[in-house]
Order: structure tokens, then sequence, then C-alpha cells
């Protein structure tokens, strides 16, 4: 589980916020918690893209790979399930609040994410050469005949 803490409001007067984390590794994200700061400028609405960093707010308008209603949650009780097989592999993720409960600003005081990291894999080039179909002679053993005049009756 990790949480990340916020000034807010991070743009005044506006009530969408947006924002854009890369991970280190993989993440398979199982939960979010979000924290407003209280009354009308609690976030209601919540937009998640994943690997898709970053997203800009002309891109937020496109399909999320989910969206939540979000509730008034003083104390960070309520956890937002994630539908786990959409988020696994998880590079980079982007939430985008586009609502509030009426105020002028939206205000986000906390944001917590759950679920399980992995190292990222590291892997070197491969150079490699593969043939379709052998060729025998490609193939020669020494000492051995040609196997092509040998013909089965």
């Amino acid at each position: 589980s990790s949480g990340i803490n916020a000034e807010w409001p991070l743009r005044p007067g506006d009530e969408e916020l947006l924002f854009n984390f890369s991970f280190t590794g993989s993440v398979k994200l199982k939960g979010i918690i979000v924290i407003g700061g209280g009354g009308e400028s609690d976030p209601s609405h919540l937009k998640v893209f994943k690997n898709a960093v970053p997203v800009s707010f002309d891109d937020a308008g496109r399909h999320a790979e989910q969206e939540f209603d979000l509730q008034h949650d003083k104390d960070g009780v309520v956890e937002y399930q994630t539908k786990v097989a959409r988020f696994n592999n998880c590079e980079s993720l982007s939430l985008y609040f586009d609502k509030n409960f009426g105020a002028d600003e939206t205000k986000i005081c906390y944001i917590g994410l759950r679920g399980d990291f992995s190292e990222a894999q590291k892997r070197g080039v491969v150079i490699c050469t593969y043939e379709s179909s052998a060729q025998l002679k490609d193939h020669k053993t020494p000492g051995a005949s040609d196997y092509s005049a040998h013909g089965v009756s």
C-alpha cells in the first residue's frame, strides 16, 4: 500500500484535478482511497487511466480503464476496488477527478494506492538466427555420405 499526500488546492479555482504517476516497476493495482478537503470540495467522480502517462486535461475526455462515483470520506475508510485484471502490469497511472460535490474548486488531501509491486525485469538483447526448414547442405557431418542420395522403398 502506498499513499501520496498532496497540498491542496492544486489548481486554485478549478473543479478538475489530474495526477500522473510513474512506477519504477510493475504494479497490480487493487484499490484506491481518496480523502478530499471536506464538504462540497470533495471529489465526486474519478476516471483511472493505465499506462498512458502523461495524460493531459485534453486527453482526459477519452475512455478510461475504470470510473468511480466517489463518496465523502474524511477518514479514508472507503476503498474503491479496481477491476484487477485491467490493472495488471501497470507502469504508470493517471487519476482524473472531473467533478466535485458543488464547490468552485476540488480539494484532495490524500490518495492511497493498494496493490502488489514487482521489480522491473531488464532483459538484454538476444540476437539469433533461425531456419524455417532445415537445409541438409548446411548440416554436413564429417565422414558421412550425402543423405539425399538414399531412397526409401
